[in-house]
């Protein structure tokens, strides 16, 4: 049966009303330690900003806002590779599960692991509208396997999730251009709203004095995961080419497997790497006084990391992957170089510590270009894609699809 145009306005005013109580799905919740982590505690601030209730249901401590769930059960080994990426999987508490989408009238899962994959068949049950975020790409996973650059793995790992998870959406959040457009090319069939993860209004022009022990050197900062697709390799071996060698100073923010193996390698350098992990405050400061961002990643859905840094006006280097999404940030040629070739970095970086004046002029446009990226304005869009889902006629056809 057609509604007609009024009823169907009607039904989308009486939906739009109702939607007050949004819940978000996600194996980690507590702590600052991954990007998807972030984007989560971010995403729930803003909508509480503007006034929905937003509930969580994760791993980790207990909370007036939380449904808490337990970590998947699995062997030692499993875990501690899983922990070492910063990440932790969640089980399947099912009755935890049906309590928390009782409540919801949205439900918004950002992984698509075990835990919402139990969950959205108890959305579909219930006949609770819900969207999912596609944060997990299939290189996160091969590159750890050692297969990175394969096409079959990562063949393989599209098509499964979108076969056993994301066939149960009609809206798929996807961070960038890129990453909707690698669903499209996978067969995914529902409609992708393309949205920033966003930045929060903190990360904004800002230069401040280096601090006294790295007065006379050239900071070189990278913010990420110390994994195998992120590449930091790269970058270690770039700064051991470059002209300004005895100079430079690395600055990597993240945690991740890795991170022995980079302290070994940049043993090579004059001066050896600094890795931290900091809070949000920190990174500023660090954004403030270091001199040029690399970003080396091979396979990226968005990396607000480097949106957060060139927001605060520091010029971005980044690598020109065809599996990334980064390159797209890149206001000219002069901040991309090729993916994988550690010369070529050493070549840019060299051309932006040698060209200080331009170097200042262009992180004034990066610092211009990011105010595009601002969190509030994501999050108004994202809520219109949750009001796009409650708005759909006849909701529960979609549930016995």
């Amino acid at each position: 049966q057609q509604l007609s145009n009024s009823a169907t306005q009607q039904l989308s005013n009486s939906a739009t009303q109702q939607l007050k109580k949004i819940l978000l799905v996600i194996d980690q919740y507590d702590g600052e330690n991954n990007g998807t982590t972030m984007t989560a505690r971010r995403l729930a601030e803003g909508l509480r900003n503007i006034g929905y209730e937003v509930k969580i249901v994760s791993t980790g401590k207990d909370a007036p806002d939380k449904f808490v769930v337990a970590p998947l059960a699995m062997p030692a080994f499993a875990r501690n590779i899983i922990s070492a990426q910063g990440m932790v999987i969640a089980g399947t508490d099912k009755a935890t599960l049906r309590k928390a989408i009782e409540w919801a009238d949205l439900v918004h899962f950002l992984m698509p692991f075990f835990l919402s994959n139990a969950g959205v068949k108890i959305a579909r049950e219930l006949n609770v509208p819900h969207t999912a975020a596609f944060h997990v790409q299939p290189q996160n996973i091969t590159y750890s396997l050692g297969m990175g650059t394969a096409k079959l793995p990562n063949l393989f790992l599209y098509n499964f999730m979108r076969n056993h998870f994301f066939k149960y959406f009609r809206r798929i959040h996807c961070p960038s251009r890129f990453i909707a457009r690698q669903l499209e090319e996978h067969g995914y069939t529902a409609q992708t709203y393309i949205i920033s993860n966003g930045v929060a209004p903190q990360f904004r022009y800002t230069k401040t004095e280096k601090p006294a022990e790295l007065q006379d050197r050239l900071i070189i900062l990278m913010i990420g995961r110390l994994s195998k697709e992120k590449r930091q390799d790269l970058l270690i071996e770039a700064a051991k080419h470059s002209r300004y060698a005895n100079r430079i100073q690395l600055i990597f923010a993240g945690k991740g497997p890795l991170k022995e193996q980079y302290i070994k390698q940049g043993r090579q350098l004059p001066h050896q790497p600094i890795f931290t992990f900091c809070t949000q405050e920190e990174l500023i400061t660090i954004i403030s006084y270091s001199d040029l961002y690399v970003h080396t990643a091979d396979a990226e859905i968005e990396a607000i990391a480097c949106i957060e840094a060139f927001s605060c006006g520091l010029v971005p280097v980044i690598a020109n992957s065809s599996q990334s999404a980064t390159p797209q940030f890149a206001l000219d040629e002069r901040s991309l170089f090729e993916a994988g070739n550690a010369q070529a970095l050493a070549e840019k970086i060299d051309y932006w510590f040698e060209n200080p004046e331009e170097r200042t002029a262009q992180g004034l446009r990066y610092a211009e270009y990011g105010k595009e990226f601002n969190h509030a304005h994501c999050v108004k869009q994202m809520v219109r894609m949750f009001e796009d889902e409650m708005q759909a006629p006849f909701y529960s056809t979609h549930s016995t699809r």
